[in-house]
């Protein structure tokens, strides 16, 4: 069974139809990319599947429960977590109190520290930050703290929108290292990514998304080999 499973899910902004029935699966461990040029239909799939954006029709299920039309904040507490695109951090407030409104629903104290350290251990700049406001850091270190903040969540399938737009190339493979850190550690990731070819080297699986359509599926070794994706997608 899938840990994540979406069913012929269509989505409207009015009378335009972004999501077109789309389906697609998520199985545990894995990482899956969702691939496709701007206006696919890529973060509304993932505001789909967080309950933050309305469904016309389908289903989505999680853990074999069936999450349609369960509220966002009962679905981060499942272990749904989403890392949205732009960061969305809170200004405002220091890294260290950022890192802990991810953990808002939590109640294990001594979990929660335990869980402090290990991002501290993942991106150990934000230990050095750990007192500024959230608005002086960089963009990259900006990233890592919405990184951050979901997994002190302690989600079992991450959510990432776009975690590499706007970033310096050196720093968008620190960012997809860091993924495949997480991954590694047991955290499942759905992934969507501008930059198809980062996206698919660490992918399992991926989907290529056009017009709220899914056109092409395979293995992340495929889509990357694939003529069709080159052209498109990797300036082939």
């Amino acid at each position: 069974m899938a840990m994540l499973e979406v069913k012929d899910l269509h989505v409207h902004y009015g009378v335009i139809e972004a999501l077109k029935g789309i389906s697609l699966d998520v199985n545990e461990g894995e990482i899956v990319s969702l691939i496709g040029a701007n206006g696919a239909g890529k973060t509304t799939m993932l505001h789909a599947i967080s309950n933050i954006t309305p469904k016309s029709s389908g289903t989505i299920s999680f853990m074999g429960n069936d999450i349609t039309k369960t509220s966002a904040k009962k679905i981060v507490a499942a272990g749904l977590t989403q890392v949205p695109e732009g960061r969305r951090i809170f200004t405002g407030l220091t890294v260290y109190e950022n890192l802990l409104m991810g953990a808002f629903l939590r109640k294990d104290k001594e979990g929660i520290e335990k869980d402090l350290d290990h991002a501290y251990e993942l991106f150990p700049i934000l230990k050095e930050r750990i007192n500024q406001d959230a608005a002086t850091l960089s963009g990259g270190e900006q990233q890592m703290l919405a990184m951050a903040r979901a997994l002190m969540a302690k989600p079992k399938l991450l959510l990432l929108d776009e975690p590499s737009m706007g970033l310096a190339p050196l720093l968008v493979k620190e960012i997809f290292r860091i993924i495949k850190e997480i991954n590694e550690q047991g955290t499942t990731i759905l992934l969507v990514e501008q930059n198809a070819k980062m996206a698919l080297s660490i992918a399992n699986r991926a989907y290529v998304l056009e017009t709220g359509n899914v056109v092409l599926t395979g293995t992340g070794k495929e889509l990357i080999e694939s003529p069709e994706i080159q052209k498109a997608y990797l300036g082939g």
